[in-house]
């Protein structure tokens, strides 16, 4: 694996406006988010909107992931997002949410989640993942995926590679009538293959008009995640796979989740809505 150093905070930029005319989420200014009360399962109306916010999302963060390269720093991942997305009238979902400082989550190597973009420089040989939401017609859109930087080791390119594929196969599980346990049980049954950690404490998660809607999408074959999907039930999938250990730490910041043995980490997620047959994706570019 890379011999590159371990990351430390670097330094938060001022605080990036949006426009007053995109509606804000209800949790922005607010410690947490009211609780999500309505039903799982969403109409076709907010099915298609969800499309919309999934869209704008999904081009979000391509248009930041181009920018990715040795010298660049995460801040300017995050200007580059915020941009786009306030430029189509998309509200960054992460920005306030919880007191979250900015509009797109950074997370490089040893970083599992939630890393806060700030003044940090991409290293050739780095792996970043780019987490982007939108919120547009009052709902959400949320995808992530891992980008190489540079000339990148090939344990971690084939982590990245594999995290993906495990994504890809989650979604081919999806059927109404299954219970959501399928999802991380096909996920944690591909990692287990090479050896990689899946990480537990962190999972998919129901979105719609809520961000976080309450339904828990585990990676890992969990006898507990036993709801039955159903047509209009929308939700993520977003498998964490590491080269070590699934165990985690947190840094000072109260968001930035590291693997505790510092080693390297992938993600990928979709927004799905399950299908009379199957699933299709809402964050399609």
């Amino acid at each position: 694996m890379s011999g590159q150093s371990l990351l430390v905070p670097g330094t938060l930029s001022p605080h990036r406006n949006v426009p007053a005319s995109i509606p804000r989420p209800e949790y922005v200014g607010k410690d947490a988010p009211t609780p999500y009360t309505g039903p799982e399962v969403q109409d076709s109306e907010t099915v298609e909107k969800m499309r919309i916010a999934g869209r704008i999302a999904a081009r979000a963060m391509a248009e930041a992931a181009r920018h990715i390269a040795p010298g660049v720093t995460t801040d300017k991942l995050d200007e580059v997002a915020h941009e786009y997305l306030c430029d189509h009238g998309a509200y960054p979902s992460t920005l306030g949410y919880r007191k979250f400082p900015k509009s797109l989550c950074t997370s490089v190597n040893e970083v599992i989640c939630h890393g806060i973009p700030d003044s940090t420089v991409l290293r050739d040989g780095d792996i970043v993942n780019l987490d982007v939401t939108a919120y547009i017609h009052g709902v959400h859109g949320d995808n992530n995926a891992t980008y190489l930087c540079g000339d990148v080791d090939e344990e971690s390119r084939l982590l990245v590679e594999r995290t993906r594929e495990s994504l890809n196969r989650a979604i081919k599980a999806v059927r109404p009538g299954r219970q959501i346990n399928v999802i991380g049980r096909v996920i944690e049954s591909y990692a287990k293959r090479f050896g990689y950690g899946v990480v537990r404490d962190f999972t998919g998660h129901g979105i719609n008009s809520s961000f976080h809607s309450g339904l828990i999408i585990p990676h890992y074959d969990d006898p507990r995640a036993t709801t039955v999907m159903k047509p209009g039930m929308t939700f993520t999938i977003e498998p964490m796979l590491t080269l070590g250990t699934h165990e985690w730490e947190m840094w000072q910041d109260g968001w930035t989740v590291v693997t505790k043995d510092r080693k390297r980490t992938a993600q990928f997620e979709h927004t799905l809505v399950v299908t009379g047959s199957g699933a299709e994706i809402l964050t399609l570019p």
